[in-house]
């Protein structure tokens, strides 16, 4: 298997449907490396103190940014966000700039637990797959008003 490395994310009222997934698929995940935002990384480090997670700052103050950088630098290869959508969201920007670059750079993601199961259960998944990039060729050569 081909270590991936992959974004966790979740809304507040998602944090314990994510820990309960990775716990029910922590043997599928185990060999991964996980990049987490504040909260969510704590929680999980908690529960599963082996596998490789990395938090960054919490959503609010940043940790957002952060995995849309990796992102865009090419340095994550999947995006699991467990969102809530009955609960109003203070940073829905975040949100859509997550969708957007992960949509931009062509990278999986998952915003519910069957999505990610669907993601994780791919023959894909244990492969050395890579996303084909995307040509930005004409956007960057386009003529922009003066």
């Amino acid at each position: 298997m081909i270590a991936k490395k992959i974004a966790l994310v979740a809304h507040d009222r998602m944090k314990a449907t994510l820990i309960s997934w990775v716990g029910n698929n922590k043997t599928i995940l185990k060999d991964n490396v996980f990049y987490t935002t504040g909260t969510t990384g704590r929680l999980l480090k908690e529960s599963f103190p082996d596998l490789a997670l990395h938090p960054l700052k919490s959503g609010p103050l940043g940790g957002d940014q952060q995995i849309g950088a990796m992102i865009a630098e090419g340095e994550l290869g999947m995006l699991i966000f467990f969102t809530d959508p009955l609960s109003a969201m203070p940073h829905d920007v975040d949100v859509k700039a997550l969708t957007r670059l992960s949509t931009l750079y062509n990278i999986p993601m998952a915003c519910n637990p069957s999505t990610a199961d669907f993601l994780i259960r791919s023959p894909l998944f244990s492969s050395d797959y890579k996303s084909l990039p995307l040509d930005f060729s004409t956007y960057q050569k386009r003529d922009l008003p003066v």
